[in-house]
């Protein structure tokens, strides 16, 4: 696990640490080892679903890929598999199907035997409209995938992990959630709903040794946006917004992602943002 640090917004990267010198392995272990543990992925065949499989793959947990497209699922499970040495399946998952997530939930578990870590990454930005504009077909696809699609997932898997505790859940929102964007009412709700499921998950499921927190990410290069962000227009816009002067990337996310795997029970209930500062300006 590599990271890396920008230095006044230039592109430079320096080799902070690895696995084999931040710290001494054994602490490493008994601190973020994933070692017999097993983690079900939504939304993760790509971006930051995929990203977070991959870190949990390789800090030794056995993974489950599930997102609509069975095949791109496979494959990226068959990556994992060969590249860290774990088991990796894919599923095909509709998440606001409550009949098919319970299903695919009892796949998972009966290929690995439990699941102690959820993490719920599925999700879409949906229409870019006004409000006034939006019809109710365009506020459903969002609000099925977003909001309906975690609680379902968090339902489904939870009832398994008051079997087989602890647990943790961890819902991938936005800063969107906090911060509200023009054009996209449907995707700020939905996220912002996902923060306040998380609370009230916290407080229902600590009876059970289940931890459940939100990570809140800002503005993020991928190969989708990528293009917008290189243009004059997404330029302007980091410009204007992120005090840092630039966009996340993904393997930005890996520590943070880890942390909550293996974080201490008594933390729950909480957002972590990582957005470069946009949220405090």
């Amino acid at each position: 696990m590599l990271y890396t640090i920008i230095i006044n917004g230039n592109d430079e990267k320096l080799k902070l640490w690895d696995r084999e010198h931040f710290m001494d392995q054994d602490l490493f272990n008994r601190l973020f080892s994933l070692k017999r543990k097993t983690a079900l992925i939504t939304g993760s065949y790509r971006g930051i679903g995929l990203e977070i499989a991959e870190t949990y793959a390789e800090a030794g947990a056995d993974v489950a890929l599930v997102a609509r497209d069975l095949s791109k699922c496979q494959t990226a499970a068959q990556k994992i598999a060969d590249k860290y040495g774990v088991r990796a399946i894919g599923k095909s998952m509709d998440v606001h199907d409550s009949m098919a997530v319970d299903a695919v939930v009892q796949e998972v578990v009966d290929e690995f035997g439990k699941i102690d870590i959820l993490v719920n990454s599925a999700g879409i930005s949906g229409s870019e409209k006004p409000v006034l504009e939006m019809t109710d077909e365009d506020l459903d696809d969002v609000m099925d995938v977003d909001f309906r699609g975690t609680f379902l997932v968090s339902r489904a898997v939870a009832k398994e992990m008051t079997k087989h505790q602890p647990g943790k859940i961890i819902n991938v929102a936005s800063l969107a959630g906090k911060i509200a964007t023009p054009n996209m009412s449907g995707y700020c709700a939905g996220k912002a709903a996902v923060i306040h499921l998380t609370r009230v998950m916290a407080l229902e499921l600590m009876r059970y040794n289940i931890q459940v927190n939100v990570l809140c990410p800002g503005y993020f290069l991928t190969k989708f946006n990528r293009d917008f962000f290189e243009s004059d227009i997404g330029k302007r816009a980091i410009k204007r917004n992120i005090p840092m002067n630039r966009v996340g990337r993904l393997e930005e996310l890996q520590s943070t992602a880890l942390y909550l795997a293996t974080c201490p029970v008594f933390l729950t209930g909480a957002e972590l943002y990582i957005d470069g500062g946009h949220g405090i300006v």
